[in-house]
């Protein structure tokens, strides 16, 4: 088996008076080899700039520090929206930004080339996955939190990797999925059910902050002859278990 590919993904809170935390969702395209047509949050795999840019927060654990600036990087490209940086680029600088990681600029170029610096601390650590899923491709994935800035710009579907992006509660995705309306990959759903017990950013926030993070490797074991699909019980999520007829894993 090959090592996990270290990636990163951010659930972004959008918070209102009619909507206390929709969530920032993208729609995988059906031919994609990973999570194809799948609801997932933006994200992707770490790159060796993400490193680079990361010496520049050296209070952070440096794996850590990549992980969020490749989260902020993929919410970029795959969103248009700038999540993140110290200073909020209005429409036109982050599509400009988008578009120019599409044609392969690098990113550390471009914030260099803009003066932009990141706010990694805009980013709560929120769990840590390593599915065994696939001898070819595993992914060691770190999931953090963030807020919608003010004042940000809508955001857009990027229509490559991603076909549809939309907004909407945790408990609405997880129903529609209940329904048989909508794919989520194991990670998605175990996450998904522990921030729908939360009450918004604020709280998610604070709960992430009372369970230290550790990896997560999700394991098979049998029940009254059926195999399950299982994490540990003490990493905050409702539901650590679910039937391997049920699951839905890349």
């Amino acid at each position: 088996m090959t090592d996990p590919i270290p990636a990163a993904t951010l659930a972004i809170f959008r918070e209102s008076g009619d909507a206390a935390h929709e969530l920032l969702f993208v729609e995988r395209a059906g031919g994609m080899a990973f999570a194809a047509g799948a609801l997932v949050f933006p994200g992707g795999r770490v790159d060796p700039g993400d490193h680079a840019i990361a010496a520049a927060f050296p209070a952070l654990e440096p794996e850590d520090a990549a992980a969020r600036v490749a989260a902020i990087r993929e919410t970029l490209e795959e969103s248009g929206l700038a999540i993140g940086f110290a200073r909020l680029p209005d429409a036109a600088e982050a599509g400009a930004m988008r578009a120019a990681l599409a044609a392969g600029v690098p990113f550390g170029a471009l914030l260099a080339r803009g003066c932009w610096t990141l706010d990694p601390d805009a980013l709560v650590p929120w769990a840590r996955w390593c599915p065994s899923f696939r001898e070819s491709r595993n992914f060691d994935t770190r999931f953090y939190l963030a807020r919608l800035p003010e004042g940000a710009h809508p955001a857009t579907v990027d229509e490559t990797e991603n076909v549809h992006l939309f907004w909407a509660t945790a408990q609405d995705v997880l129903a529609r999925a209940a329904r048989g309306e909508a794919h989520l990959i194991f990670p998605t759903r175990r996450n998904l059910e522990r921030i729908a017990a939360q009450g918004g950013f604020a709280a998610a926030a604070a709960h992430a902050g009372q369970i230290p993070i550790r990896m997560i490797r999700p394991w098979i074991e049998q029940r009254a002859g059926e195999d399950w699909l299982c994490i540990p019980e003490d990493q905050g999520y409702p539901v650590t278990a679910e039937p391997m007829t049920a699951v839905r894993r890349g």
